[in-house]
């Protein structure tokens, strides 16, 4: 005899039960894509239009401005070129505000907190980075909590402090002091960055008998240009632009920066303030750090592209 299986019983009368099907969505086509991407091609274009507009409309204004006289800017169209254009606002800047001083005292404020920024960020973050100690994490961390201490709320502190160690009224104490309200945003921004860094090229210069020196100039440094352009534009503004410390932390005439002697000049005049002339001196003062930030425009590039790859 042969043995047979008994086959199972069926669930309900029909077929057996089956789990239902999803439908698949249908896949886009050629024609929807390409009808997206020209309705955010032309929303990108718009929005950068109207930021282009807003950006350049007071540039625009400013520049205008500074190319007439007091009676023409209260008398001509504002945004139109009527009427004769004069160089009388930046006659009269060069003449009475001794402009030469201002500017050579801002290029050197600009130009020491620039360099201490820049080497200091980027020695501690090195150190930062390499050091997996507890004392490196530690030392971030304070430095990250300069940042959430504005420098509004410091200034009479800062103002004894550089009182007790006689750099008050001194071009390096400025320096400084400002130097180091910017460095935990710069060190922040170096180590992120460096931390990029594959950690394969510091173990092949190890093996090639580099010391910590060696790397630090030949592998670091190089590495690091285009976020040391980034940290160099935010430094240069934030020195060139500073109102608030060089108006506590100064007294002399020999040491007024051009934001101080901009305020002083405009606000000098007993018979109201010469708008022209106030416009000619802020284009004056724009034109420097935008040359610095045309030189550096590459390399801040591809810092900022950095940090967004990351």
């Amino acid at each position: 005899m042969v043995a047979t299986v008994p086959r199972r019983p069926t669930e309900g009368l029909g077929r057996p039960a089956t789990a239902p099907r999803r439908r698949r969505a249908p896949a886009p086509t050629l024609s929807g894509v390409r009808g997206r991407s020209k309705a955010f091609r032309f929303a990108s274009f718009l929005l950068g239009t109207l930021w282009l507009v807003v950006v350049l409309g007071p540039i625009y204004y400013m520049v205008l401005t500074s190319f007439r006289d007091s009676t023409q800017y209260l008398t001509a169209n504002a945004w139109l070129p009527t009427g004769s254009l004069t160089l009388s606002s930046y006659t009269a800047m060069f003449h009475g505000s001794g402009i030469g001083t201002l500017l050579r005292n801002s290029a050197e404020l600009a130009a020491g907190t620039i360099a201490l920024v820049a080497a200091l960020s980027l020695l501690a973050a090195y150190r930062i980075v390499r050091r997996g100690s507890r004392f490196s994490a530690v030392s971030f961390r304070v430095l990250l909590f300069g940042i959430a201490v504005p420098i509004q709320a410091i200034v009479i502190p800062l103002y004894f402090i550089t009182t007790k160690l006689h750099i008050y009224d001194r071009m390096y104490g400025l320096v400084l002091v400002t130097a180091t309200s910017l460095i935990p945003v710069a060190v922040l921004l170096m180590v992120n960055y460096l931390r990029l860094v594959p950690r394969e090229l510091y173990d092949a210069m190890a093996v090639d008998g580099a010391n910590q020196r060696t790397v630090f100039l030949s592998l670091v440094v190089p590495m690091a240009r285009p976020v040391l352009a980034v940290v160099s534009i935010y430094a240069g503004l934030g020195a060139w632009n500073n109102f608030l410390l060089p108006l506590i932390l100064t007294q002399s005439n020999n040491d007024m920066v051009l934001p101080l002697g901009l305020y002083r000049f405009a606000t000098n005049s007993q018979y109201g303030i010469n708008v022209p002339v106030v416009m000619a001196f802020v284009f004056f003062t724009m034109v420097p750090i935008l040359v610095l930030y045309i030189g550096l425009r590459r390399q801040f590039v591809k810092g900022i592209g950095g940090f967004a790859l990351r």
